[in-house]
């Protein structure tokens, strides 16, 4: 009876050995996901179904025969849903939408009495508030389409500074309170911006572009806390809809200090690309001391504005306005200013990127980059915006040392007035992102949130469809500038990773980058365009670290 018992007891033990022995074989790694449709967006775009992940660094990509090399602490089954690289929005205002969070959202506000009663409902559930500051409304929703004025706002708020941005960021109404804290009368004078006056000379409360810094220089500054505060809301935003990394396109020194605080005690995960603001501080510190690098913050830039924004009339134009006799908009920085600028970072490590949105200003900014770079290589200066161009002034763009940094729902979101302001032969080259494309090889695609969404799937449905969420206008506004899907999912990872010089450490799925993925619960390549916009992310990782859900 013992003989017969050992005897197969011992070959059990045998054959879990010999397992053991080829586990052991193994290499051990934190995290396989598999069951994928993974697009990696290498050179090839090439698929696969399976990752291996360790620490924060990809390993291989490949199928389900990656378990024969890999013991994985843990394995995820993707249940056939859709991998991305890790998604990157090439433009947008990360800590902005932090703020934006405790400030009145009025995106979406159909009439002037619709920002009233939101600021009242404000008012009554945050009481302690001195300045009331909202952000979002946009007249051309409005029925008249015109400009509000301050007058119902000093009836409603006589005696609190109330401080409203328009959508685009590039416009404001303050009411007296706010007008007169600031000092701002009939004869206040700006340079590249506007005071506007109704047709008695007097202030209607609507400032453009520079003229706004008189009333955003009262607003008093946050602290610290309400810095980290700030930026650890907005990730919580953003994290949720799959984005990994962000261009900020507009930071001080001393944000970007505490963005970097936050990173190296891993209170922030979201990886940084900061955009300095142009200011001789910011500037001369980096110029001084060197770019900033760290696995999470790359500081390396700067942002400088030469025009306003084309809903609020300030984007600088060669002809006149459509739809306002004699006005051309305005530079918002002197152009003997902006090629100084110019030069002075050419000498520097300091990528610039310029907003420019008319196609005067676009035409200052691109024929300058091309003077001062005509004897460099690789230097990636961006245009961001990149909305009006004059045909020939397409030719700047080499994808090397000029490259075109756009939003498309910039498009979708413009298309209904845009003509209104431009006419019908300049609208021709507006919004022209395909042939931004053909011309330089590359483009990167943003949102500007919080101007827009912060949804980075409607990036790509606009990018694709060049239609809005309803599906209108049937058969896409200037469909010929569409993307491939091909091409919108690169302007989202690759080009983007690109743009910021960060190719080699993100922007696809291959092993030594960072593993950074998005997974959604379709497959935005192949499903019906209409579906798009419905897509739903369902994890979202940084470094291999989970960050949504938590």
């Amino acid at each position: 009876m013992k003989k017969r018992f050992y005897f197969p007891l011992l070959g059990i033990l045998i054959f879990v050995a010999s397992c053991q022995s080829d586990t052991d074989k193994r290499i051990s790694v934190d995290t396989i996901i598999y069951n994928a449709v993974i697009y990696t967006v290498d050179k090839d775009f090439s698929k696969a179904s399976a990752i291996v992940i360790n620490s924060d660094t990809i390993v291989e990509v490949g199928s389900k025969e990656l378990f024969k090399k890999y013991n994985a602490k843990e394995r995820i089954d993707a249940q056939n849903n859709t991998v991305l690289p890790g998604l990157i929005d090439a433009h947008a205002h990360f800590y902005g939408l932090g703020l934006q969070q405790n400030r009145v959202d009025l995106v979406g506000a159909e009439s002037f009495k619709e920002v009233l009663i939101r600021l009242n409902n404000f008012r009554l559930s945050h009481p302690e508030v001195e300045f009331i500051i909202g952000r979002g409304w946009d007249q051309n929703l409005w029925e008249n389409k015109e400009f509000p004025n301050r007058l119902l706002l000093d009836k409603a708020f006589p005696f609190k500074p109330v401080i409203l941005t328009r959508i685009d960021g590039h416009a404001l109404l303050a009411n007296e309170t706010a007008l007169k804290m600031a000092e701002i009368d009939e004869n206040t004078k700006v340079s590249g911006g506007e005071i506007i006056k109704n047709k008695q000379g007097k202030i209607t409360g609507v400032l453009i572009d520079n003229a706004m810094d008189l009333v955003y220089d009262i607003i008093p500054e946050p602290d610290a806390k309400q810095i980290s505060d700030a930026l650890i809301n907005a990730e919580k935003v953003t994290a949720r809809y799959g984005l990994t990394s962000i261009v900020d396109a507009g930071l001080d020194k001393s944000v970007i200090d505490i963005i970097d605080s936050l990173q190296q005690k891993n209170e922030l995960k979201t990886r940084l690309y900061a955009m300095l603001s142009n200011t001789p501080e910011n500037i001369d510190y980096y110029i001084k001391n060197g770019n900033y690098k760290s696995k999470s913050l790359n500081v390396r830039s700067v942002k400088v504005y030469a025009d306003g924004a084309l809903g609020s009339r300030g984007a600088a134009l060669k002809e006149p306005y459509s739809d306002r006799k004699g006005h051309f908009g305005s530079m918002i920085i002197g152009i003997d200013e902006f090629n100084q600028l110019s030069e002075k970072l050419a000498d520097s490590d300091l990528q610039m990127n310029t907003h420019a949105i008319g196609d005067s200003a676009n035409y200052v900014v691109l024929n300058q980059y091309d003077k001062v770079l005509k004897d460099q290589s690789d230097k990636r200066w961006r245009v961001e915006h990149t909305q009006i161009l004059d045909a020939p002034d397409f030719d700047f763009f080499d994808g090397h040392n000029i490259i075109a940094s756009v939003q498309p729902t910039h498009a979708t979101s413009d298309m209904y007035w845009a003509e209104d302001r431009l006419g019908e032969e300049r609208i021709k080259n507006a919004y022209a992102y395909k042939k931004l494309l053909d011309q330089s090889g590359k483009i990167a695609l943003g949102t500007d949130f919080p101007i827009e969404k912060v949804n980075p799937i409607l990036t790509f449905y606009a990018a694709v469809s060049r239609q809005d969420v309803e599906n209108y206008p049937e058969g896409g506004f200037q469909k010929q500038n569409a993307l491939s899907r091909e091409e919108a999912l690169k302007g989202m990872t690759i080009w983007a990773a690109y743009a910021n010089f960060e190719e080699d450490e993100k922007g696809s799925l291959e092993p030594g980058k960072f593993a950074d993925l998005t997974i959604l619960d379709r497959d935005i390549m192949n499903v019906p365009l209409s579906e798009i916009p419905e897509t739903k992310v369902l994890r979202t990782y940084i470094g291999g670290e989970r960050v949504f859900p938590k």
